[in-house]
């Protein structure tokens, strides 16, 4: 298995390029089934999530035509599509239950095993159901049991629906549904994520009538047929916000480039609370974390556009080294703590209790023989492992490929000490 040697480094200072949302080119890239013509998609990350999803893609019958030297892909699902997504391309990637209103609409029957992914806590995909029942969806509960989403429609209707948590995913499979569903669709207490915004854009430029994407309320009148687009997808505010941490936690200095602020509010907030300079420019983002003193703060995870989970383990390793104490809320996920014990490792001594994390702050850390123990957490502990002092081997960074674009070549362009070392 490879791994990352990280060693202490210097304040990483130079510019880097925020590559395309892994979030938003996932839901996108399952929206291409909705018509039988080519969709072409521009500004696609190289990541191994959507090596997975073009290969789910092909495997239920479109034609994938893969240039990730250049960010762009086109699919055109023009031929007999198979309602049954393959079980060993499934369980490698939560997102590819993204497909199953598509294939309810192209086939009139789906048939999903329940995903993989990161194991941060359960991610139960009982309001992706409950709002395809309401758009007239019968589903096998026998099955179910069994893991495995067996759904069938003979056509789709519009609904009221109200989704108990505003979950994103469920958002974007019931948005992909109701695009193509007769009558009109409500759907009350939605995901506000960016992502939505981009996937409701994609449909709407392929013919869809999708209103009130990014608020809490989208209306969705359902059309006949849609027709393919060429599209741009948004850049990765996780990503962005992963190297605004980076020059914080080095004291460095980073412009960083193709970054939407309005995506990060909530984290550029909290930076600036412990005491990261952040100035936008014309050229980017500038954030310079040695200009003042690094103070503790609190945070505590939400739904968008409230301080994003994904950005949980990169800000927490920050407060290691941040002076004072601080206290981290997770709300959105069960297990994402995991990485607390890797830190640890590490010499950072924070302590759980229940959702919440105590970070003691002010730590000199040490390098470790650490692990990735999801995507985030990945990039968390690397980003530890640029301040600790000797070496940090970070092991199990698949997960840190399914998420990051040239993560270690951006790293070293910066100045990092890092090295991918393959086993």
């Amino acid at each position: 298995m490879a791994k990352f040697l990280v060693k202490k480094s210097a304040p990483l200072n130079g510019e880097v390029k925020i590559s395309g949302s892994k979030n938003a080119v996932l839901p996108i890239m399952a929206a291409t089934l909705l018509t039988d013509e080519n969709c072409e998609i521009l500004d696609v990350p190289a990541l191994r999530d959507v090596d997975v999803m073009c290969e789910l893609l092909s495997c239920l019958g479109a034609t994938t035509e893969k240039e990730l030297d250049n960010n762009r892909i086109n699919v055109r699902a023009d031929g007999e599509i198979s309602s049954e997504a393959p079980f060993e391309l499934v369980k490698q990637m939560r997102a590819s239950i993204l497909v199953l209103g598509a294939l309810l609409l192209r086939t009139g029957h789906a048939i999903i095993h329940l995903p993989g992914g990161c194991a941060i806590g359960e991610r139960p995909i009982e309001l992706h159901l409950k709002g395809l029942r309401a758009l007239g969806a019968t589903v096998d509960e026998d099955q179910l049991l069994k893991g495995i989403v067996d759904a069938r429609a003979d056509e789709l209707h519009g609904a009221t629906i109200y989704l108990d948590f505003p979950s994103v995913g469920a958002t974007e499979v019931i948005v992909m549904a109701a695009a193509v569903a007769k009558g009109t669709t409500i759907l009350e207490n939605a995901a506000q994520e960016p992502e939505i915004v981009d996937l409701a854009n994609f449909l709407n430029k392929m013919g869809a009538r999708i209103k009130g994407a990014g608020t809490d309320t989208i209306k969705i009148e359902g059309v006949e047929k849609l027709h393919g687009v060429s599209h741009h997808v948004i850049p990765d505010r996780i990503e962005a916000g992963t190297f605004m941490v980076s020059a914080a936690i080095t004291r460095g200095k980073i412009l960083i480039k193709n970054m939407l602020p309005d995506h990060l509010k909530a984290v550029i907030a909290k930076l600036r609370e412990c005491g990261v300079y952040i100035e936008f420019t014309d050229d980017g983002v500038l954030v310079d974390g040695g200009r003042n003193p690094l103070v503790s703060t609190d945070i505590k995870t939400l739904p968008y556009p409230g301080f994003p989970t994904d950005m949980q383990s990169p800000f927490m390793a920050l407060l290691t080294v941040a002076k004072g104490p601080s206290v981290v809320m997770e709300t959105v996920f069960e297990n994402r703590f995991m990485h607390v014990g890797e830190f640890n490792r590490m010499g950072a001594g924070i302590r759980t209790e229940g959702k919440c994390a105590i970070i003691p702050g002010n730590k000199a850390l040490k390098g470790a023989s650490v692990v990735a123990t999801d995507l985030r957490a990945g990039a968390a502990v690397v980003l530890t492992g640029l301040i600790a002092d000797g070496v940090t081997e970070v092991s199990q960074i698949y997960h840190i490929d399914r998420g990051y674009e040239h993560f270690v070549d951006k790293l070293k362009g910066l100045g990092a000490n890092i090295e991918r070392i393959e086993d």
